[in-house]
């Protein structure tokens, strides 16, 4: 085993996603810009399943990332607001609005690109506090819609949205902590179309060897070990060859589920609160077109597809249907899914998918499709605790808070440390073990 000391690093990161350059960002700010900073990423672009998808053709660089009625009139207050934490919203869709199960699978497809499981798998609450239709048909809550949703649209109207999603964060952090990655980004509207320079990201070249932050890719942490005193060893492998660093402080922001693996030290309660949340998985699929002409003759900007493969021309592959098993159970069976459907498949769904959608109108899958990307990601956003499955535990005693415990001078931040995929979620994790 090549074996690389270097005494004088002040941290090590290991992370599989975009929140690695979070905790660097945090971890400077306390400890100052002279902070020698580590980060190990197993992929070959920072930025985990926030991945910019680009496509150049002819010149130019196209961009994705990678009812008024009360229908709960004859429950009491107290027995509403228990019906709605514990009844699925399909159910409440098929008992109470008289939908059948088709038209009930086509109201929720959002609850499945947004969350991961579907309507069978979310409280009415759930469900509807997701966005999914319905806060009308509560009846006693019908006075506060128009003023929520005047609140939610107005939130909306104002957010700032990147064509490339969460991959221009990760580059506006990797800008801030490595300025020479890209020396000609001077403003905010820059980073999407900013050429990055990934041989500076290292150190690689000459006039950075000293750099204090190094983002090293396709780098695959396979151990993390307390030493005796104030050092934390971590091995990993780049390329084949495996190399080992010390750091006086490690802290981990990837998945959960793989820490036990990476630290077998840890007590057997803290393997078991860390291996409980299950990564909801997800796809992403982008197509290059010659143009959007069909598109535009469709008339529609958007197309939800519950019974086709790419359900907003994207997927969703947990199981939909009513059957026996946690949310966390369909979660796995969605993984295993997308690890065993190949490009081809994902190809031929895609191709039959678009020329069914769009070939009334003109559109030739064969000759106006010029490229595809599909973002596989099996360990997608953090598992969020849900009322049909999990119990209500008490405070400092959920899987995740016993999970996230530190383990010597090695910190564990990341979303499923909250229980939650939010982005900011990210943040608050970050900065309280940074």
């Amino acid at each position: 085993m090549e074996i690389t000391q270097s005494a004088s690093a002040r941290g090590a990161i290991f992370s599989t996603a975009w929140q690695l350059v979070l905790v660097a960002w945090y971890y400077r700010q306390k400890m100052g810009n002279d902070a020698r900073i580590l980060l190990l990423d197993n992929h070959d672009d920072f930025g985990g399943h926030a991945k910019r998808n680009e496509f150049h053709h002819e010149g130019r660089m196209v961009l994705s990332f990678g009812d008024e009625q009360d229908y709960l009139d004859d429950l009491s207050l107290s027995e509403r607001y228990e019906y709605v934490n514990s009844v699925s919203y399909n159910r409440f869709l098929i008992d109470k609005v008289r939908l059948t199960e088709q038209s009930a699978q086509m109201i929720g497809v959002h609850l499945r690109i947004l969350n991961g499981p579907s309507g069978w798998n979310h409280t009415v609450f759930e469900a509807i506090a997701s966005g999914a239709p319905g806060l009308r048909a509560m009846g006693w809550l019908a006075n506060l819609a128009d003023s929520i949703g005047a609140v939610l649209v107005d939130n909306f109207a104002q957010a700032y949205m990147f064509p490339d999603g969460n991959a221009s964060v990760a580059r506006l952090l990797v800008q801030k902590l490595i300025p020479s990655v890209a020396p000609n980004m001077k403003v905010f509207e820059d980073v999407v179309a900013a050429q990055f320079d990934y041989g500076a990201l290292d150190g690689i070249l000459d006039k950075n060897k000293d750099q204090s932050t190094r983002i090293r890719l396709n780098s695959t942490v396979v151990g993390v070990r307390q030493l005796e005193g104030e050092r934390v060893e971590v091995d990993y492998v780049q390329k084949g060859a495996a190399s080992r660093v010390t750091a006086e402080r490690c802290i981990l922001a990837c998945y959960n589920g793989l820490i036990p693996h990476l630290c077998p030290e840890m007590s057997d309660e803290q393997k078991a609160g860390l291996s409980y949340g299950v990564k909801i998985p997800f796809v992403y699929a982008n197509v290059l077109l010659e143009n959007g002409r069909a598109f535009s003759k469709l008339g529609v900007t958007f197309t939800q597809c519950p019974y086709d493969s790419f359900q907003w021309i994207t997927a969703a592959p947990t199981p939909a249907t009513e059957e026996k098993g946690t949310a966390r159970d369909l979660f796995l069976m969605g993984r295993h899914k997308i690890y065993s459907t190949t490009f081809e498949q994902y190809e031929k769904d895609i191709r039959e998918q678009l020329q069914a959608l769009l070939g009334k109108h003109g559109f030739n899958h064969e000759t106006d499709i010029r490229a595809i990307t599909v973002n596989r990601i099996p360990h997608g956003y953090a598992y969020w605790h849900m009322g049909l499955d999990d119990p209500e535990w008490e405070e400092g005693q959920a899987p995740h808070e016993i999970g996230r415990a530190k383990f010597g001078r090695i910190s564990i931040a990341n979303s499923d440390s909250e229980a939650t995929p939010l982005m900011d979620a990210a943040f608050n994790a970050v900065a309280e073990q940074t």
